[in-house]
């Protein structure tokens, strides 16, 4: 089966050797994302902004590829403080609505760059 693969502007340019996202038939794998601002390629501030980010970089990546967060079916969510799950949970709230993608959450000792938080998605789109 023949695999496309989804960049975008929108989010930040990936910063490793893999791509933003690769869709093969009807299912597309994001990347995970952290809250890199995709103008500046920094790191936004605080984990309030940071989780913003990754969502809407997220978000970015599936229009893309020409679905919504809404295609989402499976959500996986990385901590370095699983402290900040509840807040995950609230901003998780403003873009996604029922029904949810399947999560998970994972609490991790670092993540690239320094990021407090990091989320990649599976996506299920019409042809």
């Amino acid at each position: 089966m023949a695999r496309t693969i989804i960049s975008t502007p929108h989010a930040p340019t990936a910063i490793g050797t893999y791509s933003q996202a690769v869709k093969v038939g009807s299912t597309v794998y994001l990347s995970g994302q952290i809250g890199l601002d995709p103008a500046s390629m920094q790191m936004v501030d605080g984990i309030d902004a940071q989780i913003v980010r990754v969502f809407d970089n997220l978000k970015a990546v599936a229009e893309a590829a020409g679905g919504s967060l809404a295609d989402v079916v499976k959500l996986n969510v990385f901590l370095t403080d699983l402290a900040h799950f509840t807040t995950v949970n609230s901003v998780m709230g403003g873009y996604f609505s029922e029904p949810f993608p399947a999560r998970a959450a994972v609490g991790v000792a670092a993540l690239p760059r320094g990021a407090l938080v990091e989320a990649d998605a599976v996506m299920v789109i019409d042809d």
